[in-house]
């Protein structure tokens, strides 16, 4: 056939075909390729793959692309990575996909980092993670050995463990290497608090005292007290230190002196947690910077100013039950914006501009969980036998890991949370370090570390 006499043929066809219904187009091109040859197949398998097969990541401009990946989960988007270079490298540079699957994750996400690929690589170290927590396997155990008697004070800060006990010690740990830095003689320890050059202890003697790393040499002497001291805490800043007992007092000191500027009253029970505190919020009551003073008994958690008048009046009593019929567990956490604190009907979070209860977390699965840290994503709780992680989003536990069996301790000063900063957020760099130390019936302290990112 002509050239020109094939284009008017091709032309009277293609007007025929496309006044076809669907399944007559269907049926003419069955009959075509049944009618076909070799070569006229090999044609049409080269030109469908172009025709049907686009790479619409290759053909969109990335911007759409970016969004059009949006809409896929993470583990279906690594999938796509397999598929080509083109695409692995299109599918990478999506920050803001990775970002939402690592935030999601409970993972912190720093903005200021320019690298296109690397929050994917964040992603896959945070499943990593995610998935070691959920197979309970994050975490490896230690000792601390060194005591002759019971320890039942703990205290941590930035990779030291402090540790007082009825052997009239206190000991300074290195939390990573397991050995002990200062080793002093001490009274008896209830509580103890320190920084790089004193220590601070509060004693079943009913005293408190201040004592030199370096030397060993007490430095100051507080009496006053009439009950054995629980807890204790300290601002250089204000030079004031802050006691709570088991005669129900709290009692203000000033640091450098040794002198009491204050007892303040109307506790009815033993005071097993003071904290000294800035505000981060503003209310009628109290602005931000201004120090708090919080202090618990078994019932109720007293908020004081912190002055140095005679006659300080409490500003507000928290409690969970009216008549007293609920405890308090003696663990507190206040961090200028939250005070939270457990019970047996579950968690309480109290908003600290207004006192409202924000919300009472609460864990059906299992009942009387004690608190040991707070933050924004997560919780670090515990009972008798496991360490469990909280997910704060969804109010469900993520996490487990068993525990021996510990010394118990209704005042809560045996055990500890460690590092903090991941309750805030995962960042793959957090994920270190001490997450929990308690002391055992044999003297020695138990240990549960981060196990390092395999």
């Amino acid at each position: 056939m002509e050239r020109k006499d094939f284009e008017t043929w091709l032309d009277n066809i293609s007007v025929t075909f496309l006044s076809l219904t669907d399944l007559q187009k269907n049926e003419t091109l069955d009959h075509l390729i049944s009618l076909s040859g070799a070569v006229q197949l090999r044609h049409l398998s080269n030109n469908l793959e172009t025709l049907l097969k686009r790479d619409f990541l290759k053909l969109l401009p990335l911007e759409l692309s970016f969004y059009l990946l949006k809409w896929l989960d993470p583990q279906t988007l690594l999938t796509c990575c397999l598929v080509s270079k083109q695409w692995n490298k299109v599918i990478s540079a999506c920050t803001e996909v990775w970002q939402t699957a690592c935030k999601n994750l409970g993972w912190q996400i720093d903005d200021s980092v320019q690298d296109a690929l690397h929050w994917k690589k964040v992603y896959l170290k945070a499943i990593l993670r995610m998935k070691q927590l959920e197979d309970h396997e994050a975490f490896e155990t230690s000792s601390l050995i060194g005591h002759s008697a019971r320890v039942y004070a703990l205290y941590y800060k930035d990779g030291l463990l402090c540790t007082g006990s009825d052997d009239l010690s206190a000991k300074l740990w290195d939390v990573s290497t397991g050995q002990c830095v200062y080793g002093i003689q001490t009274h008896t320890c209830a509580a103890v608090k320190f920084d790089e050059q004193k220590l601070v202890t509060g004693s079943f003697d009913n005293t408190v005292a201040c004592w030199e790393w370096s030397s060993g040499a007490r430095t100051q002497h507080f009496r006053g007290h009439t009950g054995a001291v629980f807890s204790v805490d300290y601002s250089d800043e204000l030079d004031l230190l802050v006691s709570g007992s088991a005669d129900f007092t709290v009692k203000v000191w000033a640091l450098s002196a040794g002198t009491c500027l204050n007892t303040l009253t109307g506790h009815t029970e033993w005071v097993t947690k003071v904290v000294l505190q800035k505000c981060k919020v503003k209310s009628l009551l109290h602005s931000p910077g201004d120090y708090i003073l919080l202090s618990a008994d078994k019932y109720e958690i007293k908020i004081w100013p912190i002055g140095r008048e005679i006659n300080c009046k409490c500003l507000k009593t928290l409690s969970v039950s009216e008549d007293r019929s609920i405890c308090l567990q003696p663990r507190l956490h206040f961090d200028g914006k939250y005070i939270v604190c457990s019970s047996a009907l579950g968690l309480y979070q109290w908003d600290f501009a207004s006192y409202d209860i924000l919300r009472v977390i609460k864990t059906p699965e299992i009942a009387n969980l004690a608190l040991l840290g707070f933050g924004d994503i997560f919780a670090l709780l515990f009972d008798n036998r496991y360490l469990y992680i909280l997910d704060l989003r969804t109010e469900s536990l993520i996490s487990r890991w068993p525990l021996p069996e510990y010394r118990k301790s209704k005042r809560g000063s045996s055990f500890l949370a460690g590092e903090a900063s991941w309750l805030n957020g995962l960042d793959g760099h957090n994920d270190t370090g001490l997450v929990f130390a308690t002391s055992m019936p044999d003297h020695s302290i138990h240990l549960v570390l981060w196990k390092q990112h395999g």
